[in-house]
């Protein structure tokens, strides 16, 4: 059988300091000492579109030495292990569960929030693990969001993904299935007609890109969102805001107005999570209201994603809004506008 497209860029991948060093100027040393801790992997389709180990997309996939250095931070800041009752599943939120299938990426971000798990052999886990994961959902009525992550659940091949989805189908009580990948922006060539056609028997159903930079939105990565929108597959992106990357208005704004017209719709704006490795990536709460003050009402609020922070030690996701009202007495609101003028407001 042909091996595809995909299979042969992934087999091309820059998985070491030695293979690094020859693609791009880095201290090959340094590289080896995180990539021993955190593995790499930069796939041929993403090197291409790295300008410099210190742009958008550099940042986010070359090894850095602070990740070895930076002190705070935890490898579980949202205690996952603790709401995972089994070995494949996350049960944090009373209507939704989470299937961890896959612990391989196309390319591993710097900035993940699994980056204790993520590439490693030793977590990988095994068919055995999501029998009983599935029993459980089926035995609980209440579950009725599933999401399908990892790792990226696209590194399965559509074979195995067809079986999970297969097996949430036929449990009455799961209304909405999700799909997490970065596949769409990280390796858009996984995107096939197979893999399409294949997804479109499952609706509904929802994707949740992971597109952090607007250099992000290529030819391929459009080609990619047209085919699963015409399969039927409702599309959604969700970001991180990260230092140096894309903790502008100026760069969120491109990127939700591009993102509108691929039909991807911006979903969730993550405030980075405090995971050990990470903090370089790290964006103050006051600036990120800030940047979302700088978006709403200065750009179609579809283009808007909401701001949000997943609490530490399993407090769950929060929205975060810039403040809007100025005082309050008795009925009488006033606000400020996203103009800063002030306005009048009689409730009820």
């Amino acid at each position: 059988m042909k091996m595809e497209t995909w299979k042969k860029l992934l087999k091309r991948s820059v998985v070491d300091a030695k293979g690094l060093a020859r693609s791009l100027n880095v201290d090959e040393r340094e590289a080896a000492r995180v990539a021993a801790q955190y593995p790499l992997r930069i796939n041929p389709y993403l090197l291409r579109l790295v300008e410099s180990r210190g742009g958008p997309i550099g940042r986010q996939c070359v090894p850095d030495i602070r990740e070895l250095k930076e002190g705070g931070g935890q490898a579980d800041p949202l205690k996952e292990e603790s709401y995972s009752p089994l070995p494949g599943l996350v049960h944090r939120y009373p209507d939704r569960a989470l299937l961890y299938v896959s612990n391989v990426c196309a390319s591993y971000c710097r900035f993940c929030t699994r980056k204790r798990k993520v590439g490693f052999r030793y977590v990988t886990l095994r068919e055995s693990d999501l029998k009983p994961a599935m029993r459980y959902i089926r035995e609980r009525k209440g579950i009725r969001d599933v999401i399908i992550s990892g790792g990226d659940p696209l590194m399965l091949s559509d074979r195995k993904l067809e079986r999970y989805l297969k097996q949430l189908r036929r449990i009455s009580h799961v209304e909405i299935i999700r799909i997490d990948s970065r596949a769409p922006s990280s390796l858009p060539q996984r995107i096939t007609p197979k893999l399409c056609n294949m997804l479109r028997r499952y609706a509904p159903l929802y994707l949740l890109a992971h597109f952090n930079h607007p250099r992000e939105i290529t030819r391929e990565a459009k080609e990619a969102c047209r085919m699963l929108a015409e399969a039927g597959v409702a599309l959604g992106n969700q970001s991180v805001l990260l230092r140096g990357v894309n903790d502008s208005a100026r760069t969120l704004r491109r990127l939700g107005e591009e993102l509108l017209k691929i039909r991807v719709r911006p979903y969730y704006l993550y405030v980075p999570d405090a995971v050990l490795g990470t903090h370089h990536f790290r964006v103050p709460i006051r600036k990120a209201l800030k940047i979302i003050r700088l978006l709403i009402g200065h750009t179609s609020g579809l283009a808007v994603p909401h701001l949000i922070i997943d609490l530490e030690n399993g407090g769950g996701k929060l929205p975060l809004l810039p403040k809007y009202v100025v005082r309050k007495q008795g009925r009488k609101y006033t606000f400020r506008n996203f103009e800063g003028r002030q306005f009048l407001y009689h409730d009820l």
